[in-house]
């Protein structure tokens, strides 16, 4: 399991869920979070048709299984992958 973290770095709520982020990368070692900064990989923001950020996609073997847009707790960053 994968999880993208479409941000950047103009972005106040993208900045807030940083130290979440890493809390639940801590608490996770298994899956692989891969942060992308939408201004410097706009190529792969496009192609997972990002218009909203923060937005956290979730990969399984390579396929988005969920999505989610906006501020998120480590609870629902937790329910995303369950």
């Amino acid at each position: 399991m994968e999880i993208l973290d479409f941000y950047a770095d103009w972005c106040g709520p993208c900045q807030m869920m940083k130290p979440t982020m890493e809390e639940f990368e801590k608490a996770h070692p298994e899956i692989q979070v891969t942060a992308v900064n939408i201004d410097e990989q706009e190529e792969l923001a496009e192609k997972y048709e990002v218009s909203s950020i923060p937005c956290i996609v979730v990969l399984k073997d390579g396929e988005e299984v969920r999505r989610a847009v906006g501020v998120q707790s480590l609870k629902k960053l937790e329910k995303l992958v369950a």
